[in-house]
């Protein structure tokens, strides 16, 4: 038989063919009926390359999926065309990846909003506010569960674990009735297979996605979710039999919650769920997968002994200590899917590193038994470098986006089964040598000046009740005081005259002009509106993140580098590659001009340095917390000269602090204690009369509200609507604030108007926890992703709930 041989024309091309002598074949082809030659059928059964991707980013590489979603919701495109668009992109997706010699392909991960929606819409677990009669769901009550509607609100939305992905709560009681209800995971399959890709079927596994979940309005809050494992199993197995039935092989349940700290009981529901599918699963191969971080040893345990199971996938990425399981001991016989490539981060794989880990790996395992894979879906990462024509070369070296991971995963299962590519690894090496030893890293300076705060505290010299007394005489606020969070709608207008800015087509004097041009019609707005304590609208900034990197050192910057961060809302994390420092002012020019346009306080809108941190592909060779230190003292220096220009209210947004808590409890007062530092640094310096600001949102901040009190900030605007009003609980159950607080009083992330009487009704809610003469009203979030025609009668309506209640308050005294 002729020499079997392999060649990837180049690294990152989409053109892999397989030679055997004569013949060629294309990477996608996997010979497994008994037609196929038997020296064939021996090559593809020893040669395999075991390699498995756990899900890859929606958007597309220019935002295809976000376009095709607004031209949907605004009326201007139909379903149809929506569905060509994302049918277009799985496509390329699935082929993508079998073009890279990928095996393990997965479906059912691409999501036109998200996918924990998309198993609440397959278990047909839709709340009655939605009007749904059964049937197969389709894109209306999908949307509105999603965004809401005219007559009612979306579903909750939080934070997917620690990353700034956002899913939609479930919302669950015992009188839900599940049902079958969307098959999009078996149609999907079927759209990858007569494509030509045989793919493994994605499902949010049942435990994970009922400890996901919440009780539904009304339902006690003490309700056990995993009470419904026996009604939602069903299902699960209704949809195992389709997948089965197209011809499916394997399986991916994830199960990410297996690596938080799970009780016994909890734990048991894993063996319970599990044991309950086995007759089910019954010929499929299983994969259970986890990520994010380490897998506890109890769960280790029980995940390891679940009988169905094929296959278990771990984060080795940053599950390190998940080694150290696996070594004292893995299951005979079952796949390990060992996920050495970074889901969450761009920076290159060390391939010499992750190849020493699997070989390590392959000792405990077997050869045929050990899967190369990414440590997570790669939906937190960009899509391709190729779309990057214009960042720095020695910075490009260093880094891998989604389609290049892909490439390192083949790369290296192509190395475990003896065709390493020579060239493919020394390039590697090479890249990882020059960013260790580039001088543009390192800035000694702002590495001593970090140093030196690790074992100090910083702190306002007074308390702020007497902060306050101060700043009120300074403002002379009315109860009840209005603000908005920051950002006015960004039309597409002034997107298309930052563009041309940047581009160079618009000189900076008419682009001052037109950005004051926006200011002045912001401000005015918000003072025929009533509102009490403006902002200047942040026109001239593209992204609270992106906007402040770009002025700070140690940053680089992507062209096409988007994230998707909730539906079709994208973020474009900034870079940070080295040492960070402020080489000058960033916003002083925008804040001071806008304060020269009114009387009333205008706030001073600055990022905080945890979310930056949290919002940026942060440098990965050293500690977190010391970038954070670094980006604190830059942001220090900012809030300075903002007061010196006679700025009275700054904001230093820190929507991002509750998103970086750590998974496992036993790591949360570290990072607590660092990231609430971190804030304490930038305002440690200001006089009494200045008041700080900050701002968080969607996330669940009940566990932490002490460590949010230690921030001391003498105002905190925080996300309240859409999570049905679940921080006010906080307050029922007896913790004391001191400070000014906004609870948001609606959702800006629907395009809902919501009442007059509806805000009213909200800020009395509010009143029954908190004193009247701290409570600010004030919506959930910036106003960026709405319209004008939304905005003004929502904040119209804000302000008139606002007079409304300081009426009452005036007439009852």
């Amino acid at each position: 038989m002729n020499q079997v041989s392999q060649h990837i024309l180049a690294p990152f091309t989409s053109l892999r063919v397989i030679s055997v002598g004569s013949l060629s074949f294309p990477s996608s082809f996997t010979p497994t009926n008994s037609n196929s030659p038997p020296f064939l059928l021996r090559y593809f059964s020893v040669r395999a390359m075991a390699s498995h991707v756990v899900g890859y980013p929606r958007m597309g590489p220019k935002r295809e999926l976000k376009f095709a979603l607004e031209s949907f919701w605004d009326g201007k495109s139909s379903a149809e065309d929506l569905q060509n668009v994302a049918a277009e992109l799985r496509s390329s997706i699935w082929k993508q990846m079998s073009d890279a010699g990928i095996k393990f392909i997965p479906s059912n991960t691409f999501s036109c909003y998200d996918q924990v929606l998309d198993t609440t819409a397959m278990l047909g677990a839709v709340p009655p506010r939605y009007g749904w009669n059964g049937g197969e769901i389709g894109f209306d009550v999908y949307f509105s569960m999603a965004r809401g509607n005219a007559s009612v609100p979306a579903m909750e939305m939080t934070k997917w674990f620690d990353t700034n992905y956002h899913y939609i709560v479930p919302e669950l009681g015992p009188e839900v009735n599940f049902s079958y209800a969307s098959h999009k995971a078996v149609i999907e399959y079927k759209e990858a297979k007569a494509l030509g890709v045989d793919t493994v079927p994605v499902l949010v596994g049942p435990v994970s996605y009922l400890l996901l979940s919440k009780p539904a309005k009304g339902v006690e809050k003490s309700f056990s979710l995993l009470s419904l494992i026996d009604k939602i199993l069903p299902v699960y197995q209704e949809v195992v039999a389709e997948l089965k039935a197209a011809g499916a092989t394997w399986i991916q349940f994830d199960e990410p919650k297996l690596v938080m700290d799970l009780g016994a009981h909890e734990l048991q529901a894993f063996t319970h769920a599990y044991s309950a599918l086995e007759a089910s699963l019954s010929g499929l191969n299983v994969l259970i997968e986890t990520y994010f971080a380490d897998v506890p040893v109890e769960a280790y345990k029980t995940l390891i002994s679940l009988k169905c199971v094929t296959g278990f996938g771990f984060d080795l990425v940053r599950g390190t200590k998940t080694l150290d399981l696996i070594k004292g001991g893995f299951p005979s016989g079952k796949y390990l899917f060992a996920g050495v490539v970074d889901g969450r981060n761009i920076w290159a794989n060390d391939l010499a590193s992750s190849l020493s880990v699997l070989h390590a790996l392959e000792g405990i395992v077997g050869k045929d038994k050990l899967v190369v894979s990414t440590s997570c879906s790669l939906l937190h990462t960009a899509v391709d470098l190729v779309n990057e024509p214009k960042l720095d070369k020695e910075i490009k070296s260093w880094l891998a986006f989604a389609a290049q991971k892909v490439v390192e995963v083949n790369a290296l299962a192509k190395a475990l089964s003896g065709q390493k590519d020579g060239a493919f690894f020394s390039a590697n090496a090479a890249a990882q040598a020059s960013r260790k030893s580039s001088p543009r890293v390192t800035n000694e300076a702002v590495q001593q000046a970090a140093a030196a705060l690790k074992g100090s505290d910083h702190r306002r010299a007074t308390n702020v009740s007497d902060r306050l007394d101060a700043q009120q005489k300074k403002l002379n606020l009315p109860i009840l005081p209005t603000t908005t969070i920051g950002s006015f709608p960004q039309t597409l207008e002034l997107r298309r005259v930052r563009r041309e800015y940047k581009a160079k087509k618009v000189s900076e004097e008419d682009y001052v002009e037109a950005i004051k041009k926006e200011i002045n019609k912001v401000v005015k707005l918000q003072e025929e509106l009533d509102i009490d304590v403006l902002v200047h609208g942040e026109p001239e900034r593209n992204d609270m993140v992106e906007y402040f990197g770009e002025q700070l050192s140690g940053f680089a910057f992507t062209a096409n580098g988007w994230v998707q961060s909730y539906g079709s809302r994208c973020v474009k994390p900034p870079i940070i590659y080295g040492d960070v420092s402020r080489p000058k002012a960033m916003t002083v020019f925008w804040s001071s001009l806008a304060q020269s346009m009114t009387k009333r306080p205008m706030k001073g809108m600055l990022t905080g340095p945890v979310t930056i941190l949290n919002w940026s592909f942060v440098r990965n060779d050293q500690p977190r917390f010391e970038t954070c230190y670094q980006i604190a003292l830059a942001i220090k220096d900012e809030v300075e000269d903002l007061e010196k220009a006679g700025i009275t209210v700054i904001q230093i947004d820190e929507a991002a602090l509750r998103e970086g808590l750590p998974l496992r409890k036993s790591e949360h007062a570290f990072y607590l204690n660092w990231a609430v530092h971190s804030f304490r640094i930038t305002n440690c310096g200001v006089e009494d009369s200045t008041q700080i600001h900050t701002h968080m949102c969607y996330s669940n901040f009940n566990d932490i509200i002490h460590s949010i009190i230690d921030m001391d900030a003498d105002v905190i605007t925080i996300e309240n609507s859409r999570s049905d009003e679940k921080l006010l609980s906080v307050f029922r159950e007896g913790v004391k604030y001191g400070a000014g607080i906004g609870p948001g009083v609606y959702d800006i992330h629907s395009p809902r108007i919501p009442s007059e009487e509806e805000i009213a009704d909200r800020v009395e809610k509010m009143l029954a926890v908190l004193e009247c003469n701290i409570l600010w009203v004030n919506p959930d979030c910036g106003l960026k992703t709405r319209k004008y025609a939304e905005v003004k009668p929502a904040l119209s309506n804000m302000v008139a709930a606002a007079k409304r209640l300081r009426t009452k308050f005036a007439s009852s005294q």
